[in-house]
């Protein structure tokens, strides 16, 4: 999503400019329009990469997966899962044609990119893309799944898949990376305000998702993040920008939440909710029997 707006900025390309201009061989899907920043914000109605490969038995450890393994889903689907813009469905497909599109734009390859655009220029000298899984990187964490009362196991990406994940760094480089968000020396304000901007869906609503980031609020503190997960990589990165203070916290374990670890220690170190609000969420109060009934039912999330 960076290096989309850092594109933009260069004037290569348009967040709002339809997919096919850079990816002729998407299919048409009836006359809708995709975005890129459909693409970025989860509003394309691309089906998931993931899901599709696991329909065709062709899912995670059985092949070895790239963006151009993603590129040949999309062209042989015949429907989108809603009209773009229209819904919000996380999908792992939009980031894998992004990366894509970067690549076909500047000339470069996506580590090649980012590295001269981003990772250098802010000093994250250990962070890469992992397009080759068989490469050997000094000091990388192995990780695992499994449990202490069946036994753990090694649970790596067998993967070239990048763009939708697959970034190797350490935790010294993210906080050098969210302190460009705070301080930005890269991309400038503008930047910064294309990627914390939330998306608005055609119906009017506005959504948490902006680009790459989740904005909202958590216990009345203003935060910027997103999760990740690959094999048994579990990771959170947030940013408090009202407060200066940014967490990440990076597992090797699956069976870790890390977004649970991170905000215990944001409660630790954050300003509590104000003592009105406390009280206030404290108070008894009485709900009708008519009232409680009208919202009974099967609820899914």
């Amino acid at each position: 999503a960076s290096a989309m707006v850092l594109l933009a900025e260069d004037g290569k390309l348009s967040l709002d400019d339809d997919i096919r201009k850079y990816l002729p061989e998407v299919p048409d899907f009836g006359g809708q329009k995709i975005t890129i920043r459909n693409l970025l914000t989860h509003t394309s109605g691309l089906r998931d990469q993931w899901g599709l490969l696991g329909l065709e038995g062709r899912g995670p450890g059985s092949q070895v997966h790239s963006p151009a393994t993603t590129l040949d889903l999309v062209v042989h689907q015949k429907m989108l899962n809603f009209p773009p813009g229209s819904e919000y469905l996380y999908s792992n497909t939009g980031y894998a044609l992004a990366g894509i599109i970067i690549e076909r734009v500047s000339g470069k390859s996506l580590d090649a990119f980012t590295q001269e655009r981003l990772f250098r220029p802010l000093g994250m000298t250990h962070t890469r893309w992992r397009d080759d899984f068989t490469t050997v990187v000094p000091n990388r964490a192995t990780a695992y799944s499994g449990s202490a009362a069946s036994g753990f196991h090694t649970d790596m990406p067998y993967t070239n898949m990048i763009g939708n994940g697959g970034l190797l760094s350490t935790m010294a480089d993210l906080l050098k990376w969210n302190e460009n968000l705070d301080h930005p020396t890269v991309g400038g304000q503008p930047y910064v305000d294309a990627l914390q901007t939330r998306m608005r869906l055609t119906s009017g609503r506005t959504i948490t998702y902006a680009l790459g980031l989740e904005v909202t609020d958590y216990r009345g503190v203003h935060e910027v993040s997103h999760s990740g997960s690959t094999a048994g990589y579990r990771t959170f990165l947030a940013r408090y920008p009202d407060q200066h203070v940014s967490v990440a916290v990076w597992c090797n374990y699956a069976g870790a939440n890390p977004t649970q670890l991170a905000h215990q220690v944001v409660d630790l170190v954050l300003t509590k909710p104000p003592a009105a609000a406390s009280q206030a969420s404290a108070e008894k109060v009485e709900v009708s029997a008519t009232d409680q009934q009208q919202w009974a039912g099967v609820y899914r999330d």
